[in-house]
């Protein structure tokens, strides 16, 4: 089973391409958050996964709740809360299709979700454990991650961690780094970004930063590139798999499909953590590209997503 932990947010994703926020005359509402996307992802391709989380006593908790549920993520885990609402995020699309966003969040329901909320017996010595820096902020969720983060290995699963960094939802840069690197040695697969590695690790040197992240528990390092693909480094070997070529509609949620598409294998079992292989590395990046691909053809981050079967064609 895959456990994300987390938001779940409604993205308004605008009308208009290639004009600023303030220049967007209307909006469609999209659920989204990363840790929710990944859920999403790895439900769609045909796994079973669970979300955890709090959202608001309100219409778009309502809505996130049940668009997890149409897509067969496990709902049970998450909370409701009157004392915050369900975060919103306003988002504009620039002409190649990336984004800027807007959070209302402040606090919202995510940020409530406490450690007294996680109970340790959910998690088994199979499950994953998936999540973000988002919700690493000086708030109850953190404290949240934290003992979901010891249960899971404790019993012997697997972590994950995409830092996925947005440095507007921190009041200080220097925290958020350095948040971001008490997690690292924790995970044990780590999914960073080519816009993230050299604030993350403060080294210009793509190698050696990537050398510095393994830390701790650090097995595997995903390293994305967008288009131009993704290179996996464990401690024995690196490979790298060009990007697919496709027309970039909205690239929202395309790196929460694309590490969904990773755990999908590993909860699979197709990809063994502890004994990869290169050939197994070089497919499972390979997959995960071409999700993450599709996903970006269309708009919105839950809504894009593929099945399995629209994968394999």
């Amino acid at each position: 089973m895959l456990f994300t932990i987390g938001e779940a947010l409604i993205d308004f994703i605008p009308s208009e391409k290639g004009v600023g926020l303030k220049a967007v005359t209307s909006f469609k509402k999209a659920p989204g958050g990363a840790p929710a996307n990944v859920a999403c992802a790895v439900a769609k391709l045909g796994s079973r996964s669970t979300f955890i989380g709090k959202l608001g006593s309100d219409a778009f908790g309502d809505f996130l709740i049940e668009t997890l549920e149409n897509v067969g993520v496990d709902t049970s885990h998450i909370f409701r809360t009157n004392e915050a609402n369900t975060a919103l995020a306003f988002v504009s699309l620039k002409a190649d299709g990336n984004r800027d966003f807007m959070f209302y969040r402040n606090p919202s329901a995510d940020m409530l979700l406490s450690e007294e909320d996680i109970c340790t017996e959910w998690f088994s010595e199979k499950d994953i454990l998936h999540f973000c820096s988002v919700d690493l902020i000086e708030a109850p969720v953190k404290y949240a991650h934290i003992k979901a983060i010891k249960a899971v290995k404790e019993k012997g699963g697997i972590i994950s961690f995409d830092p996925n960094v947005r440095l507007f939802l921190w009041n200080d840069k220097q925290q958020c780094r350095e948040t971001i690197l008490d997690f690292v040695p924790l995970c044990n697969i780590l999914k960073i970004s080519d816009e993230e590695l050299e604030f993350i690790t403060n080294i210009q040197d793509k190698d050696e930063a990537i050398k510095s992240l393994f830390v701790g528990d650090v097995k595997v390092v995903i390293y994305t590139k967008g288009a131009d693909g993704a290179e996996l480094y464990t401690r024995d070997f690196n490979i790298s798999v060009d990007g697919r070529r496709v027309d970039v509609v909205d690239t929202t949620g395309a790196g929460d499909a694309f590490i969904g598409a990773v755990l999908y294998k590993v909860a699979t079992k197709e990809v063994d953590i502890d004994n990869i292989t290169e050939e197994a590395a070089r497919q499972a990046i390979d997959f995960a590209n071409a999700v993450a691909a599709i996903t970006t053809t269309r708009k919105g981050a839950i809504e894009s997503l593929p099945s399995i079967d629209e994968v394999n064609i």
